[in-house]
């Protein structure tokens, strides 16, 4: 065996899921022996066969990246309960498996995967979605690529007819049903809550915050999630603004977008251009916008 087959038949074993008892499984869910695997791959010791040895691996990575999940989706836990999100993760991460270096990637087929696994969020699907893309673009933004910044010179001369500007790699652009906004600040306010008698009352508060969302009415919310100064915002926008992003970020040019997004719009004739022009100076000052044609930056 080579170097490159022991290292995919080393990842195979130890990214096998667990046993609903957190052991590893003798047989993989493809029939291979994992008793005849280890052996093939780990030497045993004067303490530990081969399998056992390799449980350890198996134990350690599945421990992991759970945490990591969960790390990465407070929202989503307290949307559906910790034994429900702790199912939930198992799940996905058994039909999603890491496909990257870094833990960071998790969770990048979670809102694909929830939209056809219906079952593990129940009746509050739409609310687990919406607090997933959110998070998602929480992630995003954290560390996302960024381009070089708009300026002046790249306007210079532009023709609006013609001209095609391009959001940072980092914004999301996110329709929502939910406040899920509000209510993943107010989760994390309690996430980090070492104290007993605290923490019991900021569980139970969420409950309560979680059940008061997941019982409105949906209704529409435009959201901007974005980087500044190395933080993560989130900003809700006007219908009129969120429909001039999403078609500038589709690659319309500048008439189009504006003049599509206020065909339908309720802002009085005399009011119109004076709120694309704020809106523009807002999403500019906020660094939303990326010089066309540049490298990125690392």
């Amino acid at each position: 065996m080579n170097l490159l087959a022991l290292q995919r038949q080393m990842a195979r074993a130890v990214m096998t899921p667990l046993t609903a008892s957190e052991r590893m499984r003798t047989i993989a869910p493809d029939g291979r022996s994992l008793r005849r695997v280890a052996s093939q791959i780990i030497k045993p010791n004067s303490r530990l066969s081969s399998f056992e040895r390799l449980e350890i691996y198996n134990r350690q990575y599945w421990f992991r990246v759970l945490s990591g999940f969960a790390e990465d989706f407070p929202g989503l836990r307290a949307v559906l309960g910790g034994r429900r999100f702790d199912a939930l993760a198992k799940a996905y991460l058994a039909d999603c498996p890491s496909q990257s270096f870094t833990l960071r990637n998790l969770g990048s087929r979670l809102e694909a995967w929830l939209r056809t696994h219906q079952r593990w969020a129940g009746l509050r699907q739409n609310l687990a979605i919406d607090m997933a893309r959110l998070e998602w673009a929480d992630i995003e933004a954290f560390d996302g690529k960024m381009e070089t910044p708009l300026n002046a010179q790249d306007l210079a001369g532009a023709n609006p007819s013609n001209l095609r500007l391009r959001l940072q790699p980092f914004v999301s652009l996110l329709g929502l049903s939910y406040p899920v906004d509000d209510l993943l600040l107010e989760v994390r306010k309690y996430v980090d809550d070492l104290d007993i008698a605290s923490n019991a009352f900021s569980e139970r508060h969420k409950r309560k915050r979680v059940s008061a969302v997941a019982n409105l009415k949906p209704s529409r919310i435009f959201l901007v999630v974005y980087r500044l100064n190395e933080d993560v915002f989130f900003r809700r926008v006007e219908p009129e603004e969120f429909a001039i992003l999403t078609s500038l970020r589709a690659g319309r040019s500048l008439n189009t977008a504006i003049e599509t997004a206020l065909r339908n719009s309720v802002l009085s004739v005399e009011d119109r251009a004076s709120n694309v022009e704020n809106w523009f100076r807002t999403w500019s000052a906020l660094g939303w916008f990326c010089s066309p044609g540049q490298k990125t930056r690392k």
